[in-house]
């Protein structure tokens, strides 16, 4: 297994959103393992991005993890019921990071149905929605707000290359993958139009607020 290291994340914070599709986002939760294969994210950046919530320098106590080590979880609640995972880019204290948008189940898909839709018989349509959308991909893989500020060196939520134990392995020249504007952000004005959304055709046409 190749974790994805801290120089990973310290890169540019576009450039990090766009070489995260592919990767792998590998969950351990009541000694089940779950991995998914990344699909969409987007990227957020705080000295010039109105979207992100450290604009101008804004440190708050939902914050204050956005300007952590590269590599920490971000995980915040939209709407007061909905979980999103981030992770922190760029170095430490300049308030960036990438939001997991989307992605595909690849191994432990049942129990991350039992946990996003309390059954393992999926219908069509909820195999089609699983993960397409940030709030959907943290129900499936129970990530909430316990697991805010957890540093890169973990063993319960981390990122990944490939997986050979798992007969997974990342092959850039592969993939191919759109850009777009971002999704539910109508308020941050002139960061309406960043092109800092990015998915691959396996995330598919559908994307869902949350």
């Amino acid at each position: 297994m190749a974790r994805l290291s801290r120089d990973f994340f310290l890169q540019d914070t576009v450039t990090a959103a766009r070489e995260l599709l592919g990767r792998y986002l590998v969950r351990v939760d009541g000694g089940e393992t779950m991995v998914c294969r990344i699909t969409e994210t987007e990227a957020y950046v705080g000295a010039i991005d109105r979207a992100c919530h450290a604009f101008g320098g804004r440190r708050t106590r939902r914050t204050e993890t956005l300007y952590a080590a590269p590599g920490t979880a971000y995980v915040y609640l939209i709407y007061g019921m909905y979980s999103c995972l981030n992770f922190v880019t760029g170095p430490e204290g300049e308030a960036s990071a990438v939001l997991i948008r989307g992605c595909a189940p690849v191994y432990g898909s049942l129990a991350a149905a039992r946990r996003r839709f309390g059954t393992e018989a999926l219908s069509a349509y909820q195999r089609k929605n699983f993960m397409n959308g940030p709030g959907k991909l943290c129900k499936g893989l129970s990530i909430d707000r316990s697991l805010n500020a957890l540093p890169l060196e973990n063993d319960v939520l981390y990122l990944a290359h490939d997986l050979p134990e798992y007969g997974l392995e990342r092959r850039p020249d592969e993939i191919s993958f759109h850009t777009g504007k971002r999704i539910g952000i109508d308020y941050a004005r002139e960061a309406v139009d960043f092109p800092w959304r990015f998915w691959t055709e396996e995330g598919g046409r559908e994307h869902a607020a949350v």
